[in-house]
């Protein structure tokens, strides 16, 4: 068995500078003749650390899993569940044709940058273009409410498949982590938004020739859909030495997400457009989602080295681009809408039925 390697240096912390950090977030002084009670809060939240639990609530996995008697998370438990949920609704054939659209930008009026993003506005032109059609059901998920809204947070990925693909779990199993007050973790509710969904449009600006902050967040904890072991028994947890034995034995690189549709829309006001598209169109590909369509990516320039403070007045003025944003949601819709009645032909691959006139 290949033991992992080990050497960085420990993060525990002393108890002083664990209740330091764990109070500090009680700065407003509403909680000031709250303190013997935070007190004691913090004793039991100093407990929780010391002792690692991770996850405190547990119960036996049961007939589905390889070890049924050994203990799962009950929060890893109902991810799965949601996940499952998902499943059904993605492969019902009397469902609706469900998209799923992605405001990718972390600016809103609703906090410190007080305008919305160009991001958002053309996410919802989308919308517009694709509500249109009945039997579609969109979902709108807006990331720039990790920097605005109370409570949501994308954790980082931890890189457990560059360790071994068996120990990074589907849906991923990092987290919640109580010990380290790493809850709250939004991916459990992205996840089913992903896997019902039948096409997914991204929707992002370009931040220093890359996607958004939040978009990454959310690209690396999807590592789990593309080759994640949906049964953490088979590595007893987080037990790394045993998950790379289970690689070296051969693995199935299962993809959880292949099939789904996509389009991709890159928008910038000075450089690196073109790459940031291809980037995430590459992402996508490797995941094994199927492009839509040529007109269903999109890299386009608004406000081309123009002042920042009329960016929105830009969009207003640049019709073209709304109207190429509202093209690449109909050729999302149309492929999702000829793949779901068997028309759909992906490169490489033959119609499972004649296409129809």
């Amino acid at each position: 068995m290949i033991e992992p390697r080990k050497g960085t240096p420990s993060p525990r912390l002393m108890e002083s500078e664990f209740r330091r950090r764990f109070l500090n977030r009680f700065q407003d002084k509403a909680f000031d003749a709250l303190r013997p009670e935070l007190d004691r809060i913090a004793a039991a939240a100093w407990d929780a650390h010391e002792h690692q639990r991770k996850a405190p609530r547990t119960r036996k996995a049961g007939a589905a899993f390889k070890d049924p008697n050994y203990e799962l998370s009950v929060d890893w438990l109902a991810a799965r569940d949601a996940i499952h949920a998902a499943q059904m609704r993605h492969d019902d054939p009397d469902g609706p044709a469900r998209i799923l659209l992605i405001s990718g930008s972390s600016r809103s009026e609703h906090t410190c940058p007080g305008e919305m993003s160009k991001s958002y506005r053309l996410t919802r032109i989308a919308q517009d273009a694709l509500d249109r059609t009945d039997g579609v059901k969109t979902t709108v998920l807006e990331l720039h409410r990790l920097a605005s809204e109370y409570g949501r947070v994308i954790h980082p990925c931890k890189a457990c498949f560059s360790t071994s693909p068996a120990l990074c779990h589907w849906p991923c199993s990092c987290y919640p982590n109580y010990s380290l007050g790493q809850v709250d973790d939004w991916m459990n509710e992205i996840y089913p938004m992903w896997v019902e969904a039948h096409g997914i449009m991204i929707v992002t600006p370009v931040n220093w020739y890359q996607v958004s902050s939040p978009i990454k967040l959310m690209m690396d904890r999807l590592v789990c859909a593309d080759g994640g072991n949906a049964d953490p028994t088979l590595t007893k947890g987080k037990d790394a030495a045993l998950a790379k034995a289970l690689e070296l034995e051969g693995w199935s690189y299962p993809r959880h997400l292949a099939g789904r549709l996509f389009s991709v829309i890159v928008h910038g006001d000075v450089e690196g457009v073109e790459n940031v598209r291809r980037s995430l169109s590459d992402w996508l590909c490797y995941m094994h989602l199927e492009p839509a369509g040529a007109l269903a990516e999109l890299d386009r320039y608004i406000g081309y080295w123009k002042p920042y403070a009329l960016s929105h007045a830009e969009l207003d003025a640049d019709e073209a681009v709304q109207e190429e944003v509202r093209n690449a949601a109909r050729t999302l819709l149309e492929a999702v809408m000829l793949k779901r009645n068997g028309q759909w032909v992906s490169a490489g691959k033959e119609l499972s039925q004649p296409r129809q006139k």
